[in-house]
């Protein structure tokens, strides 16, 4: 790699650590992936420049979790199928207590989507049941937000190939890192300031759509005819989130998001899919779902409809929405007009909704509610929260007022209002 690539990889580190996590002297640090339970051992320079980085402003700790993709491969196509309801529970174990105790884990994104292509469904399933189930204590701990972990991307071979299979293949791994820097404001001279002015800006939108106090949203594009109820109390979110002891990160680097928790009760209508949705090694393409009163009633693919149904099936909450973000159509990442298989990067291109559990911070008090007073306040309930992208240049989206009237949120895909 070259001298530039270099630099870049370094300013990557310097925003993973100042602005991603804004990591705090004293902090232990757990680098971990999700799914795959840990990170591709492709990945150990990066992850080196990240813990000196950590050390560098303080770090008590810099813990890293460990994976190999051959291995993780061979469980699929070698190990019995009742093998899968096991999972490493020590693991969980230990995250929990690390986030617990105010420590952050840096979540690293950067599966090969094609790995566990034609193995076998069954496995699959029951492997992604086993993990949710896993994991849903620590899903609970996070809604109070006790640490400041975060999720990044990193570019390994599998995920290059996927992306930019035309290219000669040793430019490929380097021209995904290259729109990674891209996105993520890397190339800037000064990175973290920019970071620092883009989240001012995105914090601006949601204070307005806040005191809009809207009672819903109303979607309108080719194959999209769709009404979201929002909370009485709901807050429009963006890219930061402040921890139960004080400490502003970004929870997604990229971001473009502005974001709220829907009324899992109050959506109707239909909407398709503008990008594909690659949900645990398998790629959901060119799909529609029909609501009726919140809850899903049909949901068709091109491709991957059972995988479709069976992410509805995981629970009753998985057939709700738990995300309504706005995302502008002249978003970097969308001008990039790449479909990177990535949801975290994938999400920040485009409008989105997310089917499965609610964003408790997004009502009112909602981080301090038990789970039956989030649901009588409108939130969903639910292991997941699966995000897929409906946003488009032909999109419009109007706020609907107290009275019923209605006004511009965003037209052809832009915000129709000023910051």
């Amino acid at each position: 790699m070259s001298s530039e690539f270099e630099k870049n990889l370094e300013k990557y580190a310097e925003v993973i650590i100042k602005v991603a996590l804004n990591l705090q002297s004293g902090q232990k640090l757990c680098i971990y992936s999700p799914f795959t339970f840990g990170v591709p051992i492709e990945l150990a320079p990066i992850i080196r420049l990240i813990t000196k980085k950590a050390y560098e402003v303080g770090a008590k700790l810099v813990d890293v979790m460990w994976y190999d993709e051959e291995i993780y491969l061979e469980r699929f196509q070698h190990a019995p199928l009742d093998s899968f309801t096991e999972f490493p529970k020590w693991k969980y174990d230990y995250m929990y207590d690390h986030a617990k105790e105010g420590n952050p884990i840096l979540y690293i994104l950067a599966d090969n989507p094609d790995l566990l292509t034609g193995q076998d469904l069954e496995k699959l399933k029951l492997f992604q049941q086993t993990y949710f189930k896993g994991i849903e204590k620590i899903v609970k701990l996070m809604k109070d937000h006790p640490s400041n972990s975060t999720y990044i991307a990193c570019a390994v071979d599998g995920w290059a190939n996927k992306v930019f299979p035309n290219l000669q293949l040793d430019k490929r791994k380097e021209k995904l890192w290259d729109m990674i820097f891209e996105m993520c404001r890397v190339k800037f001279e000064e990175p973290v300031l920019a970071w620092q002015n883009h989240i001012k800006q995105l914090k601006e939108r949601g204070n307005y759509l806040t005191k809009k106090h809207y009672t819903g949203l109303k979607y309108s594009a080719p194959g999209t005819n769709l009404t979201i109820g929002l909370p009485k109390d709901h807050i429009w979110r963006s890219g930061t989130m402040t921890t139960k002891s004080g400490i502003k990160n970004a929870v997604n680097v990229p971001t473009e998001e502005v974001f709220t928790t829907p009324h899992y009760k109050k959506t109707e209508g239909f909407v398709t899919s503008t990008r594909s949705l690659n949900y645990a090694g398998s790629l959901i393409e060119e799909f529609k779902i029909e609501f009726s009163e919140g809850k899903i009633i049909k949901a068709t693919a091109k491709k991957g409809e059972e995988d479709l149904q069976n992410l509805i099936n995981i629970d009753e909450g998985a057939s709700y929405l738990g995300e309504v973000a706005l995302v502008p159509n002249s978003s970097p990442i969308s001008q990039l007009g790449i479909l990177f298989f990535n949801s975290l990067i994938d999400e920040n291109a485009s409008c989105h909704i997310a089917l499965g559990r609610g964003i408790n911070y997004s009502i009112k008090n909602g981080e301090h509610m038990s789970d039956e007073d989030f649901i009588a306040a409108g939130g969903n309930i639910s292991k997941v929260h699966i995000d897929f992208m409906i946003g488009s240049g032909e999109m419009d989206i109007y706020g609907v007022l107290d009275d019923g009237t209605v006004e511009p949120v965003m037209k052809n895909g832009e915000w129709a209002f000023e910051v």
